[in-house]
């Protein structure tokens, strides 16, 4: 049985077995330390019309998320900060994947990824983001994950307080 996984529309990779997991692993880790070693979007939006910072004092993740949004489409999204390469990479990806999309769609985007990285199960619409599907098996990584997702929310909510995930569950 040859089963096709997608990571975005036209883009998928053949797994005609088990073995060949350990490939998509690896294609997975690859995306991220790429991501990470030259994030794109990473640089501060001058003419951001919402911004929000992310901090986990505890793993040292700090992210600031800046937004230009035009009604309620994202016009042009970036950031700037430093942390590990999980989380660098999550900001990078993300920043990718929201041009574009209303403030909704990045919502129910967070949600998906949420899932995603606390269960390990991609759904429809994840894209790229589906690299991040193995941290859950690396819990105190979760977090680093989601924590530019966070703060992009909080961005597109007007929220000035700083977030962090060190309080809650993810």
């Amino acid at each position: 049985m040859v089963l096709i996984l997608s990571l975005e529309p036209g883009i998928g990779i053949f797994r005609p077995d088990d073995d060949m997991f350990d490939d998509l692993t690896d294609l997975y880790q690859q995306v991220i330390l790429d991501h990470s070693r030259s994030p794109r979007n990473f640089h501060r939006l001058e003419n951001a019309t919402c911004t929000a910072q992310g901090h986990n004092p505890l793993c040292g993740d700090n992210y600031t998320i800046y937004a230009r949004i035009e009604g309620d489409i994202i016009k042009d999204i970036s950031f700037q900060g430093s942390g590990c390469a999980i989380s660098k990479a999550s900001a990078s990806i993300l920043t990718d994947t929201l041009k574009g999309k209303t403030t909704a769609e990045a919502k129910a985007l967070f949600d998906k990824v949420h899932d995603m990285v606390t269960t390990g199960k991609s759904s429809n619409g994840v894209g790229k983001l589906a690299v991040f599907a193995g941290v859950h098996k690396f819990p105190a990584r979760v977090k680093c994950a989601i924590l530019p997702w966070h703060a992009v929310v909080a961005a597109v909510e007007g929220r000035q307080e700083p977030v962090t995930t060190e309080k809650e569950d993810t």
